[in-house]
Parts: structure tokens; C-alpha cells; sequence
């Protein structure tokens, strides 16, 4: 999706910025995880088929990536912006007849990051993006039963459960985005600062040099 192009999105641990074609080694190798595998129902991708996946991701419009990065790594010129790479975040448009719907998914693939807060405040963040900038007023999550932690995270953010897939071995939860709930969503989110990624990438970059 384009519409994030050239969008950061800053929040207290965590970086948002677009899916580019420097994200996709470190996101290839994570993707050779079989763990990683089977909590995202992926398939593992050759380096090429990972770079033209990154393209679809970017020029799909029912596709919103972000990249999550380490906000202390990012801001530090020492490191790359490879180095500082946490995981990934997800609105899928998975319903072509409306355009309100969308599926999250969060990804916080670096072991050493998880259980510190930075799934609970990215999801916040792309939720909150989601309702503003998208017009999102229905999102949906479909969450492994062997993970209850992200189960509890989500009903947090007041989604409910609608379904749950033995088969799968998933739970389907939902959350309605009425005008109360966008008014919440406001008001956990007023940390987020919304940023021109170029532009803060090369100030970064200049205050290395």
C-alpha cells in the first residue's frame, strides 16, 4: 500500500517505518524460522521470492506494512536501521466488497523483545493508524489457542471473540470501532507522533556524520 510510503510512525519503544527493499534480508532470515513459520501460517520464501513479495506488499492496496523497529537503535547513527529491525505489523483489507474491515497481524520476531511492551504498543499504534488514516471501523485477529498472551493483549483493546477453529487450532476475535471507541483509541494512542520517514531518516544520518 502506498499510502504509508513515506510514513513513521513514532511511539515511546518503537519505530514504525515502510517496508523497503533494505528490510528484506534481516525479514528473510526471521522467516526461516519454523516457529515464526507456524504463527504466521507462512511458507518459507527464497530471497528472490522475499524481495518480490516486498514489492506486492508495497504496490497491494489491500496491504498496509509497517516495519517495528528499536526506537533507542533507530535513533542511534551507530546502528543500522537493519540492526534496529524488531518485527513487522500488518493490516490486511481482506474483504474486497468493504473497504471498512481489516485483519491485524503483529509479528515481534527478535526472542529478546518480547514480554517488554513493544507488541501491545505497536498494535495500539497500527490500530490507531488504522482508524485515522484508513477509515478502519472493523478490525479482526486471528490468534493461535497455544498463545494466550496475545489473546489477552487484544481483548484488551476490547476485542471480543467471534469464532474459534479446532481444526486451526485459532480464535477469531473483532472489535466494532464506534465513535466512544475511537474516542478511547485517541486517547492510549496520543504518544504516537506521525513523521516524514525521509526526512527524519536523513537528519538521523547527518547527526552520525
Amino acid at each position: 500500500m502506498r499510502i504509508n510510503e513515506n510514513t513513521l510512525l513514532e511511539g515511546k519503544l518503537a519505530v514504525l517505518v515502510p517496508y523497503n527493499p533494505e528490510h528484506v534480508p534481516r525479514y528473510h532470515k526471521w522467516m526461516k524460522s519454523e516457529e515464526l513459520q507456524k504463527l504466521t501460517a507462512s511458507e518459507p520464501l527464497t530471497l528472490e521470492q522475499e524481495y518480490n513479495m516486498q514489492r506486492s506488499w508495497r504496490e497491494d492496496s489491500d496491504k498496509c506494512t509497517f516495519i517495528v523497529l528499536d526506537k533507542q537503535k533507530w535513533n542511534d547513527p551507530a546502528f543500522s536501521e537493519e540492526d534496529a529491525m524488531v518485527g513487522d505489523v500488518n493490516l490486511f483489507l481482506t474483504d474486497p466488497c468493504n473497504s471498512k474491515l481489516a485483519e491485524i497481524e503483529v509479528m515481534i520476531a527478535e526472542p529478546s523483545y518480547r514480554g517488554r511492551g513493544f507488541g501491545k504498543e505497536v498494535t495500539l499504534m497500527m490500530l490507531y493508524y488504522g482508524i485515522t488514516k484508513l477509515q478502519i471501523t472493523k478490525f479482526e485477529a486471528k490468534i493461535g489457542l497455544q498463545n494466550p498472551v496475545s489473546i489477552s493483549m487484544f481483548q484488551a483493546f476490547h476485542f471480543v471473540q467471534v469464532s474459534v477453529s479446532e481444526v486451526f487450532q485459532e480464535m477469531t476475535l473483532q472489535v466494532l470501532v464506534n465513535e466512544e471507541r475511537r474516542q478511547w483509541f485517541s486517547a492510549k494512542a496520543d504518544f504516537m507522533k506521525e513523521k516524514d520517514y525521509r526526512k527524519t531518516q536523513q537528519q538521523i544520518r547527518e547527526t552520525g556524520s
